[in-house]
């Protein structure tokens, strides 16, 4: 396996990790919005942390919210940082595959000349 092969595979694994953290991504924001939406439909007025609701007294309802806004809140910062982290070592596999493209390219170039020098000679 060639390297320009190599880096062409590892793009289009990149590629596919970084849809999946994007997915990751709106799975979070579904959780989120959902648990938001699920506590302020338990009472009348929630306390509020930052943009979080929730209620002091215990009940399922409660507990079902809070963990659905914490796990959408996870999901999305981790969603957005491996989705960032996997495009930034696309573009450097990509860089890579252009630079062993030109290299080739190049090669293939002088490899040509001097075929056609050798083929000159001859007749």
């Amino acid at each position: 396996m060639s390297f320009a092969d190599y880096s062409h595979e590892k793009a289009e694994e990149s590629r596919h990790n970084e849809t999946l953290a994007y997915l990751m991504f709106l799975a979070g924001v579904v959780f989120f919005v959902g648990g938001i939406l699920e506590t302020l439909s338990l009472g009348e007025s929630p306390s509020w942390f930052v943009i979080i609701p929730y209620f002091a007294e215990a009940s399922a309802g409660m507990f079902l919210g809070l963990t659905m806004v914490i796990s959408g809140l996870s999901l999305v910062v981790f969603g957005l940082v491996a989705g960032v982290s996997y495009s930034r070592g696309r573009g450097w596999y990509m860089r890579e595959l252009s630079k062993a493209g030109t290299a080739e390219g190049s090669l293939t170039k002088k490899g040509a000349r001097l075929i056609r020098k050798r083929m000159g000679a001859r007749a």
